[in-house]
């Protein structure tokens, strides 16, 4: 299927929920499928994904513990991860090494921040942007506080300029030249998750290894979601989780970078037997001698089930052509919703925002948008903030969409996220968004 036609599916491998399945109650056409614009939260499942469970489960069934070694369908449990590493290296731009499929989201950042948080008395402090994502400020919090240090000094947060939402690059850069001799560890998020935007990645990591600062990044709204080159820009670890837009299901096992510069380095392991050698792990030894890479940072036995399901998606990205094709017809799709948004009456452009609700939490319902109008800021997401701000305006919206079928995520008090992800949204489904949209304002006024 061609990435240039918006009017059909990139992939038909995908199972979309129905409308019934969602309980649009108000929608006419109960048996198809709904509006989904949600995978920035949580992918739908591929019916590759969904065959190669099954074929875990058989081999469970029939194999049992012999599916370590002896498989049916030739996936041993004991190297099944290794399809998925190299899959997975292609869609972060790393070496197969470089990379890990285990653990989830805020266990691989710990990890890795126990490897590469290493405080002195000169150079301390975590820079991050404000609000990131809540479990993100709790491991910084807590990695600090293990230190000894307090979080209120030593964990530096980026804000947005007054007025505005996403962040500038040339503030980012100037508080990384200005604090660097403080800061260990440069951590963002390569979407962020609230606004949408996506960090100019290469610009920080560089001005942070200027600096002498260790640069990490969670990439969990950026995996699968926009090109990423970690190797190339010298990123010395990253993190991220599989369940939004590479479709793993529902706490799908995560994965981790390390660059490849480090693995000679003597670095702090939380080590486990899964990270041992595959050549003598089964013998037991006492002593950990770690593969060579980001896979000695394993610990545990993956789960077959979680893994196949991540498989089964990643083979889809591969038959789709990966993250060139993908992030073309992104920027298609997510501009096409823009644009509808743009022509409803209760729209609201962000620079007038402040001169129609000069009280902030007063006056007409409407809408604007916070993610980046700049496409090279942004990845699939759009995120709109109803107004009044502090009103009910956005769960009024909310439920409205919900019962015409259309999903998004809600982000309280004011914003719901809309994601028309490439693998399988259509520019059908951003006209059902924008029309249902306007729909709902018009019950509201």
């Amino acid at each position: 299927m061609s990435q240039h036609d918006l009017t059909v599916p990139l992939s038909s491998e995908f199972i979309l929920p129905t409308n019934a399945d969602v309980h649009a109650s108000n929608h006419d056409k109960p048996n198809d499928p709904c509006t989904y614009l949600c995978g920035n939260s949580l992918g739908p499942i591929s019916k590759v994904s969904e065959r190669l469970v099954q074929e875990e489960l058989h081999a469970w069934r029939t194999r049992a513990v012999e599916g370590h070694f002896d498989h049916p369908f030739g996936r041993p449990w004991t190297k099944i991860t290794d399809p998925v590493h190299t899959l997975m290296a292609e869609v972060v731009g790393a070496k197969e090494q470089e990379v890990a499929c285990m653990g989830t989201l805020t266990a691989n950042l710990h990890l890795m921040m126990t490897s590469f948080y290493n405080p002195t008395s000169e150079r301390y402090k975590i820079l991050c942007e404000a609000k990131a994502f809540p479990s993100d400020q709790y491991a910084f919090a807590s990695q600090v506080m293990s230190h000894g240090y307090d979080p209120k000094d030593a964990v530096i947060e980026v804000s947005p300029r007054e007025g505005e939402y996403a962040l500038r690059e040339e503030d980012i850069l100037e508080i990384i030249a200005k604090e660097g001799p403080s800061i260990a560890v440069v951590l963002f998020s390569g979407v962020q998750y609230y606004t949408g935007q996506w960090f100019p990645m290469e610009s920080i990591t560089r001005k942070a290894k200027e600096q002498g600062c260790i640069c990490g990044w969670d990439l969990a709204h950026a995996v699968g979601n926009v090109p990423i080159s970690l190797h190339d820009w010298d990123v010395d670890f990253a993190v991220w989780c599989t369940y939004k837009y590479l479709n793993s299901g529902p706490g799908g096992i995560a994965g981790l970078f390390m660059h490849e510069k480090w693995n000679d380095k003597q670095l702090i392991k939380q080590a486990g037997w899964w990270g041992h050698h595959l050549s003598t792990r089964f013998a037991m030894p006492p002593t950990f001698e770690p593969i060579r890479g980001a896979q000695g940072f394993q610990q545990s036995n993956p789960s077959a089930l979680t893994v196949a399901a991540l498989l089964g998606s990643l083979q889809v990205y591969k038959a789709a052509g990966m993250m060139g094709p993908l992030r073309e017809r992104s920027l298609k799709l997510t501009a096409a919703l823009e644009k509808l948004l743009h022509q409803s009456k209760y729209y609201v452009p962000l620079r007038d925002v402040k001169e129609k609700y000069p009280a902030g939490n007063s006056g007409p319902p409407g809408f604007t948008i916070i993610t980046p109008e700049d496409p090279n800021s942004r990845g699939a997401q759009l995120s709109l903030l109803f107004l009044p701000t502090g009103s009910e305006v956005m769960r009024q919206v909310f439920k409205s969409l919900n019962g015409n079928g259309v999903i998004g995520d809600k982000r309280e008090p004011d914003v719901i996220r809309l994601a028309p992800a490439p693998l399988y949204s259509t520019i059908k489904q951003c006209e059902d968004a924008a029309y249902y949209m306007e729909k709902a304002f018009a019950e509201i006024v």
